[in-house]
Order: structure tokens, then sequence, then C-alpha cells
């Protein structure tokens, strides 16, 4: 028989060596994995709570857009209403100038028939002075109302001068804000960004190449520096709200623990662009909305690469605040 101890003469020092080390290695690939997985679980809740909130903030914003938009249109049915009271009130004047001067041409008839009629028959001089008395009666009340015409002319007139100024400061303003953001973005107009103005808003529009790596909500470096120029205008600018809106095309998004779907990376992606708009500027955070409209809002809503390459983008929309319209429409 062969002895352990004879055929391993030397070596006890170094297999114990060796077993401490794999036991050291066993501990440490079990613990490893361990705190990875809880690690990551803890990052899955988080994700979870913030896309509810997200959620839940985005339909509060979405439903006050909404409402702001609801008045504005408001606004534009007040308009059109003063104009049509103007039109009629300018027609009853003339009408009631006409009359009024029909009357007063019957009472100077009246009066010099009752002048010439004095020295005859007493009681056709009675009824002519009747008769006068009665015209004369309603000359007042035709002059009573015209002047009530003309008061409420003058007072539809002025407010509606008032309501045309600020749409013009309102126009005037949107249309320097187009100019300050289109000189400021010129340089990026080749990379799938465009400013441009509808219903009275400035709408700059950033296609996905421009900001974010396919299915990702992290904003590129190159793009960064496109809403870093963005900023320095909207902060030279606090009359002017802003609502940034994600956009996707209709491909179904590959779920992971923070995004399920096309809706959240659209959110998500919003998000993102508004803390690069705060995070080297002075705008005030209140004047900012997040928005997703996932795949829902298409630009082209076509079949095909092209059409999703243009709805795959994100809206930054500047809206100037209309405080000062809303004030004379609530109180006409």
């Amino acid at each position: 028989m062969i002895k352990t101890e004879n055929f391993f003469p030397m070596n006890k020092p170094l297999i114990y060596t060796l077993l401490t080390i794999v036991v050291i290695v066993f501990i440490f690939s079990s613990c490893v994995p361990a705190k990875k997985y809880e690690e990551l679980q803890n990052r899955r809740q988080q994700c979870k709570e913030t896309n509810v909130k997200l959620r839940a903030e985005n339909e509060r914003l979405h439903t006050k857009n909404n409402e702001l938009t609801s008045r504005s249109d408001t606004k534009k049915k007040t308009i059109d209403k003063y104009k049509t009271d103007i039109t009629r009130l300018s027609e009853d004047l003339a009408g009631l100038q006409n009359n009024y001067d029909q009357l007063h041409k019957t009472y100077q008839i009246l009066l010099d028939k009752n002048e010439k009629l004095l020295e005859g028959d007493r009681s056709e001089t009675q009824r002519i002075l009747k008769q006068l008395q009665q015209t004369q009666k309603d000359l007042q009340q035709r002059e009573d109302k015209l002047q009530t015409a003309a008061r409420k002319l003058e007072e539809k007139d002025a407010r509606l001068g008032e309501l045309e100024s600020v749409l013009k400061k309102q126009d005037s303003l949107v249309n320097s804000i187009r100019k300050r953001v289109s000189d400021a973005l010129l340089g990026f107009e080749e990379e799938g960004l465009s400013v441009e103005i509808r219903k009275g808003k400035v709408y700059v529009s950033l296609e996905e190449r421009l900001l974010f790596e396919s299915g990702q909500y992290d904003v590129d470096p190159h793009g960064a520096k496109a809403l870093q120029e963005l900023a320095k205008v909207l902060e030279r600018n606090p009359e002017i709200n802003i609502m940034v809106e994600g956009h996707t095309d209709d491909v179904p998004l590959i779920p992971t623990e923070s995004l399920k779907d096309n809706w959240d990376l659209s959110v998500m992606r919003a998000t993102s662009i508004i803390k690069i708009l705060l995070e080297k500027s002075d705008i005030e955070p209140h004047r900012l909305i997040a928005s997703g409209r996932g795949e829902h809002m298409p630009l082209d809503p076509e079949n095909s690469s092209e059409a999703r390459r243009k709805n795959r983008r994100t809206e930054i929309i500047l809206t100037p605040q209309l405080d000062d319209l809303f004030q004379i429409i609530e109180t006409n």
C-alpha cells in the first residue's frame, strides 16, 4: 500500500491553499449575482413607480393642453361674434338714422301746416297738435334708440379693437420666436430639424436620428447641443410656454424592465429632452410640459419605411401666454 503522506511529502500547505481559494471563489460567485439581482429588482421597482407617475402627469398635462386649445378656439368664436354684431348694429343704425330723418321731415311738414291752420278751424288745429305731439314723442324714442345703438356699436368696436390688438401682439411674438429659434438652430436643419408656425404656435420638430438611438431615450450628445441652443432662446422669452411631445412609429417595442411599449418610450423621450433644456438654463420648470403620443399621431399614415422615419420624431411646441386675451373674453 502506498501511503499518501509519502506520495505528497511536501505539498500539504499547497493543497490547503488551493482548497481555501476554491472556497473563496465559490462564496463570491454566489454572492455577486444575489446582490446584482437585488439591485436590478430595486431599479425595476423604481422604473415602475416613475412610469406610473409619468403616466398620471402626462394625462393631467394632456387635459390641460386640451383645455387651453378649447379656450383658444372660444376666443376666435367670440371675435367672429363681435364682427357679426358690429355688422348688424351698423345696419340697425343706418335704418334708425333713415327713420329719424323721415320723422324729422314729417315733423317739419306738420309744423308748417300747424302754423297755416292756426287761424282756421280750432278742432283741426287740435288734431294736428296731437299728431304733432305724437310725432315728436316717436321722434324722441327713435333718437334714444339711435343713441343706444351708437353706444353699443362703439363698445363692440372698442372690444374688437382690444382683441385684434392682443391677437396682433400674439402673432408678432410667434413670428419673432420662430425667427429666433430658426437662427439659433440653423446648423441643424440638414440633420432632421424643422421650425414652422401652426395654429398660432411655433413647432420645433426633431427627427429621431438627431436625438436618439432606435428604441432608446437617452439623448445623443450631438442632439443635446441643439437642445442647449434652443434653451438659450427659451430662457430669454419667459412669456412662452413649452410642451415637449414624443412620437414613435407603429412598430411594436420589445418590452424591457423600464419600457413596456411605444407610449412609455415617447413619454421617457419627452422627459429626457426637458431635463436637458433645464440642465444649464434658467428656464422655470413650471413652463414645461412632457407629453407622450406614442404612435397615435403619425405625420404620414402610410405603411412604409419613409413614413415611419417621419413619424419617429419629437415636437417642441412653443405657445405664447394668452392671459390678456382670456381676460378680455371673460369680461365680455
